[in-house]
């Protein structure tokens, strides 16, 4: 029923050995989004330096989250208009611009206009990235490469922070440097974007891994037409819930330590190992993982992951920790590709950019409203209730998959995306 599904898969190395010149700049592009995001980390400590409170600090902090979540569905509307090309390009270019101009206001009100736009147009360039790698990857390749994508957001958002404050006190511990490097960055790459990837129209004659669902839709209506599929609509409501879940070992779990006084090097601990071993593993588990069915992968992974976080309801000790950061860290692995790659499947067709820009959406929402979930249930049920709780959501969610999640039949392209040369830019 799982493994024995296709023993043809293409492995990790194949798929990207395959890939065309134009989704290998898409993979490389996601690398450097990820590893030049000093924005995010140095934000708070940026407006604090400027002489403003730290209330200040946090809420433009919060105006660059809140622009991030609206660009989501902003890339998936521009992406399809204009087309992924020029959409990830004029992100790019445009983001390199307003991190530049962040290191001129003088005035709160300009910067946090100015925080709200650089979050905009910083994620209007990942539905667009991701529904061209869809676009541009055979229909057997979807979970692998979606792993491999993932890969890449891991590694940059790993690195970022160590490479962030080494130009800062490169600079004297200041910060023109380091906006001035992710500028630079984001604007290459924006050239390096509309030389290398593929016009729109020759996108359209090369994308079609799958049958749509006729749930799904086609022809005009943007979000609307994706809101009129119900199932994708709930599906989308579950995401939100699992990523609040998900969410809170980076908002709740370090209150629940500070509460019963484990030493932090344990928290530390248990959520570096999560990056290492999610780096390490998740590409090899997913050659695997890639010839379950999708919703039985998602369904699996988001039940490890509920009872992972359950974990944390017993006696925090340091077993308890590392142990349920393991145990959640491996539905992760298992989860995640397929969790990413479903909408770029079910939405196949003229609205495939608006199902992976509501899908976004909805994961960024999640990752916005976590904290305040978890702070709340936090001060209301105290850690002997809360992780149990948070743990039967998760549960819950991994059990409601198992009957939103329905993938198309698959119906050969006309043209194979490998044959796209990097020329027709």
């Amino acid at each position: 029923m799982t493994a024995a599904a296709d023993p043809q898969k293409p492995g990790v190395w194949a798929t990207f050995r395959d890939a065309p010149a134009a989704a290998k700049t898409i993979m490389f592009g996601v690398i450097v989004n990820r590893l030049s995001g000093f924005l995010v980390i140095f934000l708070v400590l940026y407006v604090s330096a400027l002489g403003y409170s730290t209330a200040q600090a946090v809420f433009a902090l919060g105006a660059y989250g809140a622009g991030g979540v609206v660009g989501t569905l902003v890339g998936g509307a521009l992406s399809d208009r204009f087309g992924p090309r020029l959409t990830i390009a004029g992100s790019m270019g445009l983001s390199g611009l307003l991190i530049a101009f962040m290191l001129v206001p003088n005035q709160y009100p300009l910067l946090l206009v100015a925080s709200v736009l650089v979050g905009l147009t910083s994620q209007v360039f990942r539905p667009a990235s991701s529904t061209l790698l869809s676009d541009l990857t055979p229909a057997d390749n979807q979970v692998m490469i979606f792993a491999i994508w993932r890969f890449g957001l891991n590694v940059g958002s790993t690195v970022a922070p160590m490479l962030g404050f080494a130009l800062y006190y490169l600079d004297g511990k200041h910060y023109t440097v380091v906006f001035l490097t992710e500028a630079i960055v984001a604007v290459a790459y924006a050239v390096l974007a509309w030389v290398m990837l593929p016009p729109r129209d020759v996108v359209r004659t090369i994308a079609a891994p799958v049958e749509p669902d006729p749930a799904a839709g086609s022809g005009p209506g943007g979000y609307l037409a994706v809101l009129r599929n119900r199932r994708y609509v709930v599906f989308l409501l579950v995401a939100a819930v699992h990523t609040i879940v998900y969410q809170q070992y980076l908002s709740t779990l370090p209150l629940t330590v500070n509460e019963v006084k484990l030493n932090v090097f344990w928290y530390t601990l248990a959520v570096s190992l999560n990056g290492l071993v999610v780096i390490a593993l998740e590409l090899p588990a997913t050659k695997v993982v890639q010839r379950m069915p999708m919703r039985l992968a998602i369904a699996i992974g988001l039940a490890l992951i509920g009872i992972g976080v359950g974990v944390y309801g017993l006696p925090m000790v340091p077993a308890v920790i590392i142990g349920g950061t393991l145990l959640w860290t491996i539905g992760e692995i298992i989860s995640g590709p397929s969790l990413f790659a479903y909408p770029a499947v079910v939405g196949a067709g003229p609205l495939k950019s608006r199902y992976i820009g509501s899908f976004q959406f909805a994961f960024g929402l999640g990752n916005t409203v976590a904290p305040l979930v978890g702070g709340w249930l936090f001060l209301s049920l105290g850690t002997a209730l809360l992780w149990p709780l948070l743990g039967a959501a998760e549960v819950l969610v991994a059990v409601a998959v198992l009957g939103l999640v329905r993938v198309p039949k698959k119906t050969p392209p006309a043209t194979e995306p490998n044959e796209v040369p990097a020329e027709t830019a």
